[in-house]
């Protein structure tokens, strides 16, 4: 696809607010109007040529739709020295919903082929940092499509602390002998010291950090969630081993719980427990699911690509930001697909799922609906929702589903295909 038809054209860089207009007599139904812009962030590589596959295809047709659109691809980051990305997330906090395509975090291999002046950080970590909030993403079940577990029957929410760890870390390359020392300076200038290591040669070094206030935060949003969803809850760390770092996280769960949500739970017939990560990987496989499980940042990155996974595809997953001041940005959790994006670029046909990106849009969709009552907006994204998911049931689907499906006679659709069967259910559900 080259691009949209009809779209006001607006230099990517600048912050704006799109307006688009579709060929006339093409929808017979009058457009769903929007009283408040989302945040668009557009994103990198297959993933970015899936993004206007879907608004040209899946949306712009039955939506008058409103966004203030950010450029996050890596060429737009590098020009603006990444102060798009602090931009976008201040726009989330102002509009309170926000929808992202997947982006890059530059390697040393990405600065050379991008020919980028610097290693960016990761723009989740940044927005996620802004925002400091709780990632919760939940794989998308399917009909015919099974977890690799076979115990698992309900699903299992992954709830990631989105503040901290590596992702806010600072590094440092010893280069030879010497000490490395923790210090911690006082609001009266008062030092602490601890070594951390007396260097006999290079090796590097890695300051990590967190807060009371962000934990606590993410302990709610855990509770509350949890609460909502009418599930257990489960949380593991590392305590034993980190005691300070690990332990502070599990001290604060377990005071909260006692404190605000133990009776909560009680009256709800649910269960709160801590255990250490080693064991709760181990019950996870054991279980049938059904249950939130929290964890700090980088375990919850690790373990939603694998519980997402194994339970079929890393674009079956949805993910969701959610702030302690409700905030919220929707994203699709996986990669830019860079092995696609160069087939694209061949000229030759891919079959990318575009699931993940698809439900990314519909939640934050929805979640403007909600805010701003609505309902044929809400109605909208479960619509969109439905269809994909009955598309794939019907034995419609990617390359990466059809390798694993139990549906026989499947039919193996490119990437644009896929989404035209989407939209050809679509049609169908709004229009009954």
């Amino acid at each position: 696809m080259s691009g949209f038809r009809n779209v006001r054209k607006v230099p990517a860089v600048l912050r704006h607010t799109e307006y688009y207009d579709m060929p006339q007599g093409e929808m017979k139904m009058e457009k769903i109007r929007m009283k408040t812009p989302l945040v668009e962030m557009d994103g990198d590589e297959m993933t970015r040529i899936i993004w206007k596959m879907i608004k040209e295809d899946l949306l712009l047709p039955f939506i008058d739709l409103k966004t203030e659109y950010y450029d996050l691809g890596l060429p737009c980051r590098d020009e603006t020295d990444d102060r798009i990305t602090m931009e976008a997330a201040e726009a989330t906090r102002r509009l309170g919903v926000a929808v992202k395509c997947a982006t890059i975090t530059p390697n040393a291999a990405r600065v050379e082929e991008y020919h980028l002046h610097g290693l960016y950080k990761s723009p989740n970590a940044t927005i996620r940092a802004a925002l400091d909030g709780t990632v919760f993403r939940a794989p998308i079940l399917v009909n015919g499509i099974e977890p690799y577990v076979r115990t698992w029957k309900k699903p299992i929410v992954m709830a990631r602390h989105a503040y901290g760890d590596v992702y806010k870390n600072t590094e440092y390359r010893v280069e030879g002998p010497g000490k490395a020392e923790l210090v911690f300076t006082d609001a009266e200038g008062r030092e602490t010291r601890r070594t951390i290591h007396s260097f006999e040669g290079p090796g590097i070094v890695q300051g990590i950090h967190n807060t009371d206030a962000s934990i606590e935060g993410f302990a709610r949003a855990c509770f509350s969630f949890a609460l909502s969803q009418k599930m257990d809850l489960w949380f593991s760390t590392k305590d034993t081993i980190s005691k300070t770092y690990d332990g502070n996280f599990k001290q604060i769960f377990q005071e909260l719980y006692d404190k605000e949500y133990k009776e909560q739970f009680e009256k709800a017939g649910l269960e709160y427990f801590y255990t250490l990560i080693d064991d709760a990987v181990a019950r996870v496989i054991r279980s049938e699911g059904g249950f939130v499980w929290a964890l700090k940042n980088y375990d919850g990155d690790v373990m939603s690509d694998m519980m997402a996974t194994s339970f079929g595809s890393l674009a079956m997953m949805t993910s969701v930001l959610v702030s302690p001041d409700g905030i919220y940005e929707y994203e699709a959790a996986h990669g830019t697909v860079q092995r696609h994006y160069y087939k694209h670029l061949r000229g030759e046909k891919t079959s990318t799922n575009s699931v993940a990106t698809i439900f990314a849009w519909s939640g934050a969709l929805r979640k403007r609906g909600e805010l701003d009552e609505t309902p044929e907006l809400c109605r909208f994204a479960d619509c969109l929702e439905e269809a994909a998911i009955e598309t794939i049931e019907s034995g419609q689907m990617t390359g990466d589903l059809a390798l694993i499906t139990t549906l026989e006679n499947v039919e193996t659709l490119d990437t644009e295909s896929f989404i035209l069967a989407v939209r050809d259910r679509l049609v169908r559900k709004l229009e009954a």
